[in-house]
């Protein structure tokens, strides 16, 4: 199960992070470059670095402990709560939002930051009226005390350690 997993996580990983984070950002910008100062350039390189860290270590953890992928076509069979999920329920999103706006500030291009921005709406959306509910659906009790100890979006200051 876990090479099968691989594959449709790898698969997935190219449709969806890859064209939100790479393809849609390469069609606003044609990677062209604005002006803008050195250590505004540094920490976008930095943000879309770790976002994109944040992001293929949060696949690797679907595989590795949800044995499955992060594609709502094909689920894990288990609840994935380690790793950065200890924190937040979102992580992917956020890292895919955080390589976006990294990639703002590195090429100085303000149309990512607002596509940045409609990305996290769309996302909050999809989040609370699809895969909110089918994670309840999925997963019953064990996803509500998740939901209820972890929030969506803001990360904790400490991990949660699971349910009691």
């Amino acid at each position: 199960m876990k090479t099968g997993a691989a594959l449709g996580s790898a698969a997935f990983f190219a449709l969806a992070p890859g064209v939100v984070a790479g393809v849609v950002p390469w069609a606003l910008t044609g990677w062209h470059v604005g002006s803008a100062p050195g250590i505004v350039r540094v920490a976008g390189a930095a943000l879309t670095l770790a976002g994109a860290a944040v992001v293929v270590a949060e696949f690797v953890r679907f595989v590795r402990e949800g044995r499955g992928t992060p594609a709502p076509v094909a689920p894990t069979e288990r609840l994935v709560v380690g790793g950065l999920y200890r924190y937040v329920r979102n992580p992917m999103y956020l890292g895919v939002a955080t390589t976006i706006v990294g990639q703002a500030l590195l090429l100085a291009r303000p149309v990512l930051a607002l596509y940045a921005a409609v990305f996290v709406a769309v996302v909050a959306t999809f989040v609370r009226f699809y895969e909110e509910p089918a994670l309840l659906d999925q997963f019953g009790a064990e996803y509500e005390a998740y939901r209820r100890a972890v929030p969506a979006w803001r990360p904790r200051l400490r991990p949660w350690a699971g349910p009691p």
